[in-house]
């Protein structure tokens, strides 16, 4: 059945999907476009330019995309879940031990391994969905400027609305016509220091409901509602809650499982879980419903295609900045090169091969030879 091939693929890629949405976009393409076709290049470019437009963590909601164009609305539960749960068990189960165990120096250089060699994964994917993306050179002067603005600081989001919108006001150069504003959701205070489950509950819903831009972004959410405004939480908390989010696989979202526990215990981090990442269903199926309307408008058309290489435009300059913090010396450059070019120059080699290669040379290079 179809429902168990998404279940399968998804649960799978939950607990190999390290190096953040990048990534895991990266390794969707590859699998899903490349190796099991159950959707198109061009399918992948729609979903992954809208998914940019939407709030919530990119990576998930293209599982969710992805499974709804695989089996429907049961898809994009069984996508989304199966790619959810994975992450937040092991954060769960992080976060129930961490007292015991808080000694992770082993395994820091294996997570440093591997995002070294997810780079190679993202540096494919950017290659095959830009040569689908730029179909024309006005596209890419489109793409060259979003990127130019991504270098230099602009918010994704912002790069990916912009690229949209002028296209739009080309089309329409030689007619009259109007854009209608976009509404946002404010976040909004919530008056009170006293802990309660349905709180947290309603905090961290809040935040999955206006999460524009990367999933990294969640971190200064969750310092203005639960530092500044609650006091739940020290920056102490905060940076153990990141730090537990990076060792783990899947989306960096599950970072609110580890914060739900240490405040609320187990139903604390089930509640702060499903509050961040709920909303996300819901975005995903009314909006994969109005973008099979949205591919017959001739002006959606040129909105999207715009979006597409936009979003291909961020794409690179997220793994510019990635591979900026990430190969920080000679071991993390020997890792990317090496998987890069074992990755490129052998278009039929697992991505699971390259994850468990990276992370090896990553043990070896920082901690046994480091």
């Amino acid at each position: 059945m179809k429902l168990n091939e998404v279940f399968r693929y998804f649960f799978r890629l939950g607990f190999i999907a390290f190096g953040g949405p990048a990534a895991h976009i990266a390794m969707m393409q590859q699998d899903l476009v490349e190796k099991k076709k159950w959707l198109s290049s061009q399918n992948f470019l729609d979903y992954m330019g809208v998914t940019n437009l939407i709030p919530g963590p990119n990576s998930t909601e293209m599982t969710m995309h992805c499974g709804y164009h695989r089996s429907g609305v049961a898809g994009v539960f069984v996508a989304g879940i199966s790619f959810i749960l994975p992450a937040a068990s092991l954060t769960l189960l992080i976060a129930i031990f961490y007292e015991q165990y808080k000694e992770l120096s082993w395994l820091v250089p294996i997570i440093t391994g591997i995002k070294a060699s997810v780079i190679s994964l993202i540096l494919a994917a950017v290659y095959k969905l830009g040569k689908k993306a730029v179909k024309s050179y006005y596209l890419l002067g489109i793409g060259l400027v979003v990127l130019a603005a991504s270098l230099l600081g602009l918010n994704e989001i912002l790069c990916i609305l912009f690229a949209g919108l002028f296209a739009i006001a080309v089309h329409f150069s030689k007619k009259s016509s109007s854009l209608n504003s976009f509404l946002g959701i404010p976040l909004m205070a919530i008056a009170t220091v006293s802990f309660s489950q349905t709180k947290l509950f309603l905090v961290f819903l809040k935040v999955g409901l206006v999460l524009f831009g990367s999933g990294y972004v969640l971190f200064a959410y969750l310092e203005g509602e639960l530092i500044d405004n609650l006091g739940w939480l020290t920056h102490s908390d905060l940076i153990e809650a990141i730090a537990i989010g990076q060792v783990t696989p899947g989306p960096i979202l599950s970072t609110a499982t580890f914060i739900g526990y240490k405040l609320g215990g187990i139903q604390g981090a089930l509640l702060a879980t499903l509050g961040i990442f709920a909303p996300s269903f819901f975005y995903v199926i009314i909006l994969h419903r109005f973008l099979d309307k949205m591919k017959k408008s001739a002006v959606l058309k040129v909105f999207l295609e715009s979006v597409n290489v936009a979003a291909v435009a961020v794409m690179v300059a997220v793994t510019i900045s990635m591979g900026q913090s990430i190969i920080v010396d000679w071991q993390t450059l020997s890792i990317a090169v090496l998987t890069c070019a074992l990755y490129l120059g052998t278009n039929k080699m697992n991505s699971l091969y390259i994850i468990l290669l990276g992370g090896i040379l990553g043990y070896l290079l920082l901690f046994v030879f480091g």
